[in-house]
């Protein structure tokens, strides 16, 4: 009887025409069992988080009038869960406000009210899942970094549209050898956690899509080097082994990551509120605030506000800790 009335109180999301059954079921049961938060402490290295510090958020917690607290380790001395039998928006604000600056470490508040552990993860690619930026890397190689750098930190801080920021690039880019992107390539390097993230996440059921607003031919290997299951990037023209300055369209810019993320989610008939996305520039901010949680890597100025989920400190292995994984 009581089942049957958390029922008909689920919110509208759970009963959504793109929800398969089984998502209906489990947003069903999750919303039976609303009623707790979760606060996820993260350090930048193991052993980091001492039992000092673990009192510290603790006393934090209880100040706020939560004088029940329990506490679960994703990982030893590294990773964190406070669970506390309470689910408010006010008391979330006020947690999310008390840990937003909380000496080094990552804190992330949410509660059971969207189910933390998603069935589709988005990943931009640069200076996201891997370290620099391509194209910067790209223009350095041939001597063109001091014009290229200043117009994609403006187009990552939002100063400059991103589709007329990559013409210009490849403009001043132009007639640059294939060979010089392989060069590159070949260099790229995964960012701090990646590789484990991906692989932690696939074991759970996720299906993992790379999207980014460089060049398909970057996000092919570094796809396949991570184990993503589907990847998107931008595609540039060669004739002759030299870069023509032209990309194709549709130009893959924040609207249409954002359109990806919708269209993946109706073909594998999950809900938005299932999917994690994770990003760094203000070409990112549409997908992140789409996805159920949305998280900032780094992230711009432009992208802090809009999520209050962020990785300053730890590495992309927070990425598993924030849905509850233990490592």
């Amino acid at each position: 009887m009581v089942m049957r009335k958390s029922f008909q109180k689920a919110p509208k999301k759970c009963t959504q025409d793109n929800v398969d059954i089984i998502d209906l079921i489990c947003c069903q049961v999750n919303y039976f069992y609303m009623n707790k938060t979760f606060i996820t402490l993260v350090a930048p290295t193991d052993g980091d988080l001492t039992d000092a510090v673990v009192t510290r958020v603790a006393g934090v917690i209880k100040a706020q009038g939560v004088p029940d607290i329990a506490t679960h380790w994703l990982s030893k001395g590294r990773a964190l869960d406070f669970v506390l039998p309470v689910a408010r928006s006010d008391l979330t604000d006020m947690l999310r406000q008390k840990f937003n600056e909380f000496g080094r470490f990552d804190v992330f508040v949410q509660t059971d009210h969207i189910p933390r552990q998603k069935k589709l993860f988005f990943a931009d690619m640069d200076a996201t899942m891997i370290e620099g930026e391509t194209l910067d890397d790209i223009a350095a190689e041939v001597g063109a970094k001091d014009k290229i750098a200043p117009i994609t930190e403006a187009a990552m801080r939002g100063e400059i549209d991103f589709a007329e920021s990559l013409r210009q690039r490849l403009q001043i880019l132009k007639g640059t050898k294939i060979d010089i992107f392989q060069k590159v390539l070949s260099a790229v390097k995964p960012s701090a956690g990646a590789a484990e993230a991906l692989r932690i996440l696939k074991r759970h059921g996720t299906h993992c899509v790379l999207v980014s607003g460089g060049f398909d031919l970057f996000t092919s290997a570094v796809a396949a080097t991570l184990g993503f299951h589907e990847h998107f990037g931008n595609r540039v023209i060669f004739e002759q082994g030299r870069l023509t300055g032209d990309v194709l369209s549709p130009i893959l810019d924040k609207e249409a990551k954002k359109q990806k993320l919708m269209t993946i989610c109706r073909a594998r008939h999950i809900d938005p509120h299932l999917t994690l996305a994770v990003g760094d520039g203000s070409n990112d901010i549409p997908m992140l605030q789409t996805a159920g949680t949305g998280v900032g890597y780094f992230a711009k100025p432009k992208v802090v506000p809009i999520t209050p989920h962020h990785i300053r400190y730890s590495d992309l292995l927070s990425l598993a800790y924030i849905q509850g994984y233990v490592i």
